[in-house]
């Protein structure tokens, strides 16, 4: 049977990207889940507020931020609007969760997760941030928010691959 949601795949060619992937030493269900319930009331792990000011910066240039919230606290999928994200891909079985921004941005964003399995190496799981720039106004965008991408994405990614005893709700 053809899986529809392998073919959904992200521009490589003309885009700046934030790739960074941990090990996953607990659970990996419990990973996925605490992906799958990403956004809305429990917020984006550890980074609530710099996800909240940036939905706040959203708002005041005319876009959704994140007053949209998500449509189920548990479930995605395709089509689903998360905060200022919509979602294209949610395969739980493979681990592929991939979001398209619909806030106000001088460029296209995308945000995959993605839980990677390796017979060495164990489970991991890949958060990528691409960003497609729309002339010099996206570049120079790019290169401003890039020291904040280390805050934001290290922090979230590591707070998804925490045991899930050492996690509570909120990350």
């Amino acid at each position: 049977m053809l899986n529809l949601e392998a073919l959904v795949q992200v521009p490589r060619r003309g885009v700046r990207r934030d790739d960074r992937e941990a090990p996953i030493h607990g659970d990996v269900e419990a990973v996925v889940d605490r992906l799958w319930r990403i956004g809305g009331d429990v917020g984006w792990y550890d980074v609530d507020r710099l996800w909240a000011l940036r939905g706040l910066l959203d708002r005041m240039v005319g876009g959704p931020g994140l007053r949209r919230g998500r449509r189920h606290p548990s479930e995605l999928r395709p089509g689903d609007a998360l905060d200022f994200w919509r979602v294209l891909v949610a395969d739980r079985e493979a681990g592929r969760l991939l979001l398209y921004a619909e806030m106000r941005l001088p460029g296209e964003v995308w945000l995959e997760f993605e839980v990677l399995h390796d017979a060495q190496a164990g489970p991991r799981l890949r958060q990528s941030a691409v960003f497609r720039p729309r002339g010099l106004l996206g570049r120079a965008y790019w290169y401003a928010v890039t020291p904040l991408h280390a805050v934001v994405f290290g922090r979230m990614l590591r707070s998804l691959v925490r045991p899930a005893a050492a996690t509570g709700p909120r990350g």
